[in-house]
Formats: C-alpha cells, structure tokens, sequence
C-alpha cells in the first residue's frame, strides 16, 4: 500500500508546478483538491502534514489531478466557485465564475448608489445568467432597496443551477426565464428596466484558445463577428427595454473596448465609457440611455 500524507503530497505538488510551463495550472488548484478530499480546513497544510490519506482519498485526489491536467478546472471537480464571497454551486451546463466579473457587481452597485431613488418599482435584467452570480450577486447586496430582478438564459440546465444558486444563498426575489436573449420579454412591459447586465459569449469563434476550453459551454463562450454578434444584438435590443437614463452594463473581452463603446454610441446610448479590470484590461462598457 502507498503511504502518502500530506507532507508527501505537498511535495508531489511543488513537482507538478514546477514542470511544463506550457501546461502550468496554479498550484493552489492541487492544495484546494488536496482539502476538498480530505475535508480539511487551509490550516490543515502545516498543521497536519502526518496526516495518511486513505486509499479512496488518494484514489480520488489523483483522478481529479488527472482530470485536472486534461483541462477540468477546479471549480467543476468541487462542483463549487466562490465569487463576491457568495458560494455558486456549478456544473458543465454553466460558466466557472471569474474575479474579473465582480468589476460589472462593483460598476452596476457604484452606479445605484450614486442615482437619485424616487421610482418606486426599480427593475434588473441579467441576459445570460449562467450560474446566476450576476443576478444574485447584485439581489443579494439589493435586498433591502426592493429591487425586482429577471435573470434569464436560453438553457433550460443552467437556469436550474440559478434557482438552486438563489436558494443557498439566500435571495428568492429573483424571477427566472428561459429565454433567447430578450425574445421572451414583451417590450410592452411597465415598468421598464433601470439596469440591464451581461455577460455574453464574446471571444471570437476563430480564436486558438477555444480548442483549450474543453469543460466549459463553449456556447457561453463564443460568438460570431468577431465575438460581437451577442453584444451587438444586446445593445441595439436595450434601448426598448430600458427607461430613460436606464443603465446597460455588458462585459466584454481586453480587447473589444472600443468596439463595444462604438456599439452603444450606435445605439445613441450617452455617458459611455469602459473599465478595466483587475489586470489592468478593458473588461465592462457602460452606458444609459438617452
């Protein structure tokens, strides 16, 4: 029988990351599987390094190392992301949530903050919704402001992981639609929005990282024209489905800022600008309607 414990293990992970740098995964992703299978606090990594995996946790952590190596990520051995310190649960029918999204939560809530509040009924729309860490992200920080907020995505398998993502986190004021985009919204409804959100497919269908991205929806990747055709279609649809002086906040790739404002200034949307993200790259146009 092999005797591994922690202490051995760690040292297999500094081999692991130290090799290929072609194929370097980040080696925080081997210690998380490492607590995930043992079920074991952070701690545990210098407090518990005798610590002797059994046979099916050592079984497990070297499938998941395995899989890893093939091109799963994490979040979808764990089946868990954590994203504005919420916790989503997430399968292959949903995107893995990213840091740089939070900058769309942090621009949206930055501009609530700063309008005047005199409607009485204020609406969200999140196209798109995935896992729902948008929509739920922004219902959990609006909870108490009565904010009515409509998540909606065309598959009918990531709109079941948003409502169980709602529960466990605590947010029921969210309405979920299956829906192409705005193709189930009447645009007769009143009120209209005060805030539409996206984060679409936006990375060229041609692009050479795509053949990499082999557990993700690629769907909820890639678009055509240049990975605009999703935004084009949001921004030049938002106008009839925003209030006056309503918010369109759409994330976008490092290198589509300018596009993407060109797109809103099309659609006669003001106060249009781009913010960069956590890496110092264009990542969320905005703008309101005129």
């Amino acid at each position: 029988m092999t005797v591994s414990t922690i202490r051995q293990i760690k040292q297999h992970i500094q081999q692991l990351t130290n090799g290929d740098t072609d194929n370097q995964l980040p080696s925080f992703w081997f210690t998380d599987w490492l607590l995930y299978v043992i079920d074991k606090p952070a701690i545990a990594l210098m407090t518990d390094e005798d610590y002797q995996l059994s046979d099916t946790e050592l079984e497990q952590f070297d499938t998941g190392v395995a899989k890893m190596k093939q091109g799963t990520p994490l979040a979808y051995l764990t089946g868990h992301q954590e994203f504005w310190s919420l916790n989503f649960t997430v399968n292959e029918h949903t995107l893995i949530p990213r840091p740089d999204t939070e900058v769309l939560v942090e621009q949206v809530l930055e501009w609530i903050k700063n309008q005047p509040t005199s409607v009485n009924t204020k609406r969200l729309l999140d196209l798109g919704t995935g896992s729902g860490c948008i929509a739920i992200s922004l219902a959990h920080e609006l909870k108490q402001a009565n904010w009515q907020v409509v998540a909606v995505d065309l598959s009918q398998e990531a709109l079941k992981v948003a409502k169980h993502n709602a529960v466990i986190n605590g947010v029921a004021h969210i309405e979920f639609i299956q829906s192409s985009w705005y193709q189930a919204l009447s645009i007769y409804d009143e009120p209209k929005f005060n805030i539409i959100v996206s984060n679409p497919p936006y990375i060229d269908e041609a692009d050479e990282h795509l053949a990499h991205l082999t557990a993700e929806p690629i769907s909820a990747l890639s678009a055509p024209n240049q990975g605009l055709a999703d935004i084009e279609h949001i921004v030049q649809q938002a106008t009839k489905y925003l209030r006056t002086g309503g918010l369109l906040a759409i994330e976008h790739g490092y290198d589509q800022g300018d596009a993407v404002q060109q797109l809103f200034l099309n659609s006669n949307f003001e106060s249009v600008h781009t913010v960069k993200d956590y890496g110092d790259n264009d990542r969320v146009t905005l703008g309101q309607v005129q």
